[in-house]
């Protein structure tokens, strides 16, 4: 049994790796650390097997075989380093750090001491993404050639209410926007998705925004990928899309087009089919993430010490540094308009 530590216990802890780490045969969920004790609690609470730490040495010497990192970005590097320190290998939800930089000093780091150290992009593991996957390398469309990958909301709406009903703007949203917005949030997961798919590397990407908030990073952003083997994606993300509206609406969808047909999903009801020369077919749906199948992914990898189908974290600064150039050009432009 390995035993699991998690440091961060905000939404992202909360969510959706907690309860894979608690669910999945061969880990348990040994330890909790945050700095701020009502976050911690508040986690601690729903899972009392689990030590609870605002001390991060005392949580690092708690018997623990490795560590989630799912604290805000900027923390993500001391995060690592003193899981490093300790031989504790570590899997890290995106996006890595701020800066290439401070990536490229994780890595180090890791390499190091010697310690596994995996990027958390749990959409390559839903089961529509490893059909895709299957479907691209057995040709069931032909030859990829376009990717439309588009992923638009409202990250929960721009407003709270405090307990006199007084409006304040989500301090989780500015959090998002501080990291760098929806392309280097959200987006990585699509960038990712894109290059895995087509297998092929990209020669050249451009990015346009706009901006619907008053934030440095845009709103809503459409990122541009020209790859290798002469497929285009095109990504589209936004925070912006009904994010003031009483009755918000979202849209996630994959379509991948090919010399002998269309692979389509739709997150809305989980529809999911291909279309080609040899008629139509109906496929199971499923959701776009699964941190179940991460976690078991990470399970055997802490046994074998080889990360096998996990992305690694030189993976997640490829991904993170396309998101964070693309976001970087859009912004450069708007400041010199």
């Amino acid at each position: 049994m390995k035993r699991i530590g998690l440091m961060g216990c905000g939404v992202v802890a909360d969510y959706g790796h907690s309860h894979a780490v608690a669910q999945t045969d061969g880990l348990t969920l040994a330890a909790l650390y945050d700095p701020n004790p009502e976050a911690l609690a508040r986690l601690a609470g729903r899972y009392p097997e689990a030590q609870a730490f605002t001390d991060a040495e005392a949580f690092y010497r708690s018997g623990l075989d490795a560590v989630t990192i799912t604290s805000p970005a900027p923390y993500h590097l001391e995060n690592l380093r003193g899981a490093a320190n300790h031989g504790l290998h570590v899997l890290c939800e995106k996006p890595l750090a701020m800066t290439e930089t401070e990536i490229e000093q994780m890595i180090g780091i890791a390499e190091g001491a010697g310690i596994l150290f995996a990027t958390a992009l749990c959409y390559r593991f839903s089961p529509v993404a490893q059909k895709i996957k299957q479907m691209v390398e057995e040709r069931w469309i032909g030859d990829i050639r376009a990717m439309r990958l588009i992923y638009v909301w409202n990250l929960h709406g721009k407003w709270e209410r405090d307990n006199h009903g007084n409006h304040y703007e989500s301090a989780r949203r500015i959090g998002r926007f501080e990291e760098g917005g929806p392309m280097v949030d959200c987006g990585v997961h699509q960038i990712d998705l894109a290059l895995w798919w087509s297998g092929s590397e990209l020669v050249r990407q451009q990015a346009a925004a706009a901006w619907i908030e008053e934030h440095d990073a845009p709103g809503h952003m459409w990122l541009h990928m020209d790859h290798a083997n002469q497929c285009h994606t095109c990504v589209e993300i936004s925070y912006s899309y009904t994010h003031t509206a009483q009755n918000p609406y979202d849209l996630f969808t994959y379509e991948l087009i090919g010399t002998d047909g269309l692979i389509r999903y739709v997150r809305d009801g989980w529809f999911f089919e291909v279309r080609n020369s040899q008629g139509t077919l109906q496929l199971p749906g499923a959701s776009e993430k699964d941190f179940h199948g991460m976690y078991a992914a990470w399970r055997d990898a802490l046994h074998t010490g080889k990360l096998g189908s996990l992305p690694s974290a030189r993976e997640g600064l490829r991904v993170t540094r396309i998101a964070r150039r693309a976001t970087e050009a859009v912004m450069g432009s708007r400041y010199r308009k």
